[in-house]
């Protein structure tokens, strides 16, 4: 017997088997996977990326905020590309030779197959010399975008802007590839996927001149376009455009919220800056310059700046004695010209003494409320001043202190309250009370609260012990209703019966003698604020004001606060009313305190 036979086998066995693999893959590779034979006709295909238009923002009337303007890119494709005339390229573009060969350099090192923006925003003259003289330059394609445009030129932090992909943008959504663009801050950022809609692609067969001669495989492998869908903002453009006018020449914000809904009607930080500025060729150069303002136009005073809310906090610490039952609407305390106790004093202005709740309110007296914290903390219900403290606690964070508010703002922060911790860590477990955290009484201290909850603290007031969340889309293109946690109710943690007290005073502070913000009186309807005075260690204090209007069945709830302004009653309360005026009447009746406001105008005192 021949000892090779089985080896014999075995070798024209592992043959057969290796071709028929063999058969099997070609069998896929040519009849299955259709990817090998796209890639073979790559040098014969052009991939157009077709950008849909971005979504429209509008104010609550349905004026425009933000539209498109057509512009093109130049795009590489560096694998495609063929000797070309440089000198009429050049000519064409307005660039140097040399320019052009660096961006020839950077786009191979991107990719050599994938398409990458070569001169981005040619304009529409360029463009068409351009599409006439393609066929010459191989390789290269023009793509259409859009540029974001602004009627007004408002309300720039409140919109966003529209800015290019980075790396990590691609990382995290591979949507997205070098070139694009996406929302940043604001509306932009925070509906980005609402406002891009979904980037449509033709294919075409094309000459060895880069020419198109036709759709390729008749359009089947083609992707329609979705334009973005349109957004309808809460902002009252005429409204935004006066109160940034109003802070022209100050440094703080303005929030505007309706009550009824939660809805902002205006969004202000200054200064601020146009947002046409971060829109084409020179947005570059622009972002360099706002960025190195010393004066900070990128920070959102209105979301990001920690403020003391001063004495508008008042009107917390006194709903809380009042549900806590440790005072009454009646309760009475002398002022001496401030409070004091044990060795400490707390100054106060001079005014009719002694009040009850209302005229306590009225007057904004620092004796009064620090008797009511005083009371708060040696509420007998309560085994220890860290205990009642806590329960203290508990009513301020349902007012929207000390969390964000969950609001449709990217870069809301929550403020700050203190817990008995913080106290137990710098002066020992039982070793704090009402005379150590006494500052708390009036705004002071440790509080940190961000002029949106401050305006929805007067929201709160307004609706007398609830809020809606504060949000800034009124309605959404295609969809039946917003977020539903924009329509719910959030109740404070303080009865009802109690607000009324609140809103008397605060009708006093503005309309009634000895009140502290008469400023902010407007001859058409009633006016109910409180006024607020924050420390600050590194210049004049800050003015702050909290108003609601009218006083009853409110329309509009509006803090305002002005950096170094001094006390509330100089600046922030008649930028208060003048804005309420504004958006209720759309007229104001006091141009005095409009002059006042805009130009230091003095005025006699009605």
């Amino acid at each position: 017997m021949n000892p090779y036979a089985g080896r014999k086998y075995v070798v024209v066995g592992i043959i057969v088997l290796v071709g028929i693999i063999y058969l099997i893959r070609l069998f896929f590779i040519q009849v299955v996977e259709s990817s090998y034979k796209l890639t073979a006709e790559s040098n014969a295909r052009k991939v157009e990326i077709q950008y849909p238009a971005r979504g429209l923002i509008y104010d609550r009337n349905g004026e425009i905020l933000v539209y498109n303007e057509a512009a093109y890119d130049l795009m590489i494709s560096p694998s495609q590309m063929r000797p070309f005339d440089t000198t009429d390229f050049c000519r064409i573009l307005d660039i140097p030779g040399r320019e052009v060969l660096e961006r020839i350099q950077n786009a191979r090192k991107y990719s050599m197959y994938k398409p990458s923006v070569f001169l981005k925003q040619i304009s529409s003259v360029t463009y068409a010399v351009m599409q006439e003289k393609l066929y010459k330059f191989p390789g290269f394609f023009v793509q259409p975008r859009t540029l974001r445009k602004y009627p007004r030129n408002i309300a720039a932090h409140a919109l966003g802007y529209v800015g290019e992909v980075n790396d990590g943008d691609i990382k995290q959504d591979p949507y997205y590839q070098m070139g694009d663009y996406l929302g940043v801050n604001g509306i932009e950022k925070y509906f980005e996927e609402i406002l891009r809609g979904k980037k449509g692609r033709k294919i075409y067969l094309v000459d060895v001149h880069n020419r198109i001669k036709g759709s390729y495989q008749g359009g089947r492998a083609d992707r329609k376009v979705e334009v973005g869908r349109n957004v309808v903002s809460t902002l009252d453009a005429d409204l935004q455009e006066y109160g940034e006018k109003l802070m022209k020449k100050f440094r703080g914000s303005i929030v505007a919220i309706e009550p009824a809904s939660g809805e902002v009607l205006a969004l202000i930080t200054s200064p601020a800056y146009q947002p046409s500025f971060l829109v084409g060729r020179a947005r570059s150069e622009n972002f360099r310059s706002l960025s190195e303002d010393t004066l900070k136009p990128w920070f959102n005073r209105a979301l990001m700046a920690f403020y003391t809310p001063g004495s508008t906090f008042k009107t917390v610490n006194g709903l809380i004695g009042l549900q806590e039952k440790v005072i009454h609407t009646g309760t009475e305390f002398y002022c001496d010209l401030g409070f004091h106790m044990g060795g400490y004093s707390v100054a106060c202005h001079m005014h009719d003494s002694p009040l009850d709740f209302r005229g306590a309110i009225r007057s904004s007296c620092n004796t009064y409320f620090n008797y009511v914290y005083r009371n708060i903390l040696r509420d007998p219900k309560f085994e220890s001043v860290s205990e009642a403290y806590m329960n203290w606690r508990r009513h301020v964070l349902s007012f929207g202190f000390g969390n964000v508010l969950n609001t449709d703002f990217v870069n809301e922060l929550s403020g700050f309250v203190p817990d008995d911790k913080y106290y137990d860590n710098i002066y020992g477990e039982g070793h704090w009370n009402f005379l150590t955290v006494r500052s708390l009484s009036i705004g002071q201290g440790e509080l940190g609260m961000t002029p949106l909850q401050m305006a929805n603290l007067a929201a709160s007031i307004a609706n007398r012990g609830y809020y809606y969340t504060p949000h800034i889309v009124k309605e959404i293109e295609g969809e039946e209703q917003i977020d539903s946690r924009f329509l719910e109710r959030h109740y404070i943690s303080i009865d009802s019966v109690y607000f009324e007290a609140v809103v008397d005073g605060m009708e006093g502070a503005v309309n009634k003698a000895g009140g502290t913000a008469w400023r902010a009186r407007v001859n058409h309807f009633t006016v109910c604020g409180k006024t607020g005075t924050a420390e600050n260690p590194f210049g004049e204090d800050h003015s702050i004001f909290i108003a609601f209007a009218p006083q009853y069945e409110p329309e509009i709830a509006i803090s305002v606060y002005v950096e170094n302004g001094g006390f509330g009653n100089i600046w922030a309360a008649p930028i208060a009313g003048l804005m309420a005026e504004k958006y209720l009447y759309d007229s104001i009746s006091r141009p005095y305190m409009e002059n006042y406001v805009l130009k230091g105008e003095r005025f006699v005192r009605e």
